[in-house]
């Protein structure tokens, strides 16, 4: 079997994302890798700062990095504001959002976010924006015309359902004047060559079916292949089916921040750590698959500033280990990968994270991954976590199986056990591991210690 991580850069690229005829209808044949910029800068992200994250970004392409997203506030002329009318959202004469040229000059003369869209692309980058779902609020009591129609903005809105979180909007009709608002929307922003967008306060808190569909189809009117990402989490699993068939990203956890654990405030899972992530992600990995992907949220790793989404700036409070449990984690359970740390601060850890082509590779390429049953595995394993998952399917050229070990324990620990036990065959294997780049002899066997809260990743050949 060849090694992903012996593989060239080229030709791993060339590998991670060769379409089959199946995958080829969907935006996001695999999960998406990229940068968003909530983590570091929160609502006041400029486009000199965006620039600078997205070149170091095209600094790893080859590895599969290539979405960069702007998240939310980039309609807003002052972030910092206390209040809506304080935050002055700027919007065009049929009330749809649009940058603030004061923040992102390249948008000057009504145009948009193309000319920073057309600087990815020249960069082999991809595009993308965050939303809060609904109709602005100041737009309705003006009552706008909504483009390409004979609606008003009024004839829209369903001031019944605003964001309880956020004060901008009010929600969407399910009718035709509110499928005109979302056309509208998609069809201004696919003009600017948009690649992604993200829109909040949608699959959680409140859940708002109406609207996804809404979004959905008017994307596919817009004409533009564009990756839908539905926020905040948790989508709650009997949604599944639904979510499935309209996005190709949904949060399974609320906002994910930089820590093990968390306490919780009163009434929700915000923040969620990493701990909470295991058992979040065992819920949904039978929903993983070409075009439809659970989301385990950004990965706070690295330096968070000059002005996070939540709590001070920092370097992320996860140690060494926590970002390479969380790292892993995502990848073997095939969530998207989308950076959070500042990246004109990457450090030599992220780096070594953001670019071993054997991990990206699992992530990209795993035809099935799933949590092993740990329940009769005995001691040691009481807080541990295994996870399984196969490249292709044996006597397959390039057929590989991986385990990752993780240790949830604030103390060290050796888990000894059997690939039989595991789940796989008991034939003797030769394992790498992968982290260490370090090859144990053939064994049916495998033990291996772990310090607390890290974790141990091996491929089976």
């Amino acid at each position: 079997m060849v090694r992903p991580s012996l593989i060239p850069a080229a030709l791993f690229v060339a590998a991670l994302f060769v379409p089959s005829l199946v995958v080829a209808q969907t935006p996001a044949p695999t999960p998406p890798m990229g940068w968003n910029s909530w983590d570091s800068y929160g609502l006041t992200i400029d486009e000199d700062q965006f620039k600078a994250n997205a070149t170091v970004l095209a600094s790893i392409q080859q590895y599969g990095w290539k979405y960069a997203v702007i998240d939310e506030g980039w309609y807003m002329a002052n972030p910092a504001g206390h209040t809506l009318e304080d935050k002055n959202y700027l919007w065009d004469s049929n009330g749809l959002l649009i940058p603030v040229s004061s923040r992102f000059p390249s948008a000057e003369n009504g145009a948009g976010f193309k000319p920073l869209a057309d600087w990815l692309h020249a960069r082999g980058l991809k595009f993308g924006i965050h939303i809060v779902r609904g109709i602005p609020r100041q737009v309705v009591a003006a009552n706008l015309p909504i483009a390409g129609s004979a609606f008003h903005a009024a004839d829209a809105a369903d001031t019944t359902s605003p964001c309880p979180w956020d004060a901008g909007n009010w929600g969407v009709k399910d009718n035709a004047a509110g499928q005109a608002w979302y056309d509208s929307m998609l069809r201004l922003y696919a003009s600017w060559g948009l690649d992604f967008l993200k829109v909040d306060c949608i699959s959680d808190h409140p859940y708002r079916p109406t609207e996804i569909r809404q979004i959905a189809e008017a994307i596919r009117k817009s004409g533009r292949p564009i990756v839908l990402s539905l926020s905040p989490g948790p989508t709650q699993i009997d949604h599944a089916t639904e979510v499935q068939k309209y996005a190709q990203m949904w949060r399974i956890a609320d906002d994910h921040w930089d820590g093990w654990t968390f306490p919780r405030q009163p009434g929700t899972e915000f923040p969620t750590g990493v701990r909470d992530m295991f058992d979040h992600l065992a819920q949904w990995y039978t929903y993983t698959g070409p075009g439809s992907w659970p989301d385990a949220d950004m990965l706070p790793e690295g330096w968070l500033g000059p002005n996070p989404g939540w709590g001070e700036v920092r370097q992320s409070r996860l140690s060494p280990d926590e970002q390479r449990t969380e790292f892993t984690l995502w990848a073997v359970t095939r969530s998207p990968l989308i950076l959070g740390g500042n990246l004109t601060r990457l450090d030599d850890l992220a780096r070594s994270l953001y670019t071993n082509q054997t991990v990206l590779f699992l992530n990209q390429n795993s035809t099935y991954s799933r949590p092993v049953d740990t329940s009769a595995l005995g001691s040691g394993f009481e807080n541990a976590r295994v996870w399984r998952a196969s490249i292709g399917q044996p006597g397959d050229r390039g057929y590989a199986e991986y385990f990752a070990f993780f240790n949830l324990a604030g103390e060290s620990v050796t888990l000894r056990t059997t690939w039989q036990q595991l789940g796989f065959d008991g034939k003797k294997h030769v394992a790498r591991n992968v982290w260490e780049d370090s090859t144990a002899k053939e064994s049916k066997d495998v033990s291996v210690t772990l310090p607390p809260h890290a974790c141990a990743l091996f491929e089976l050949r």
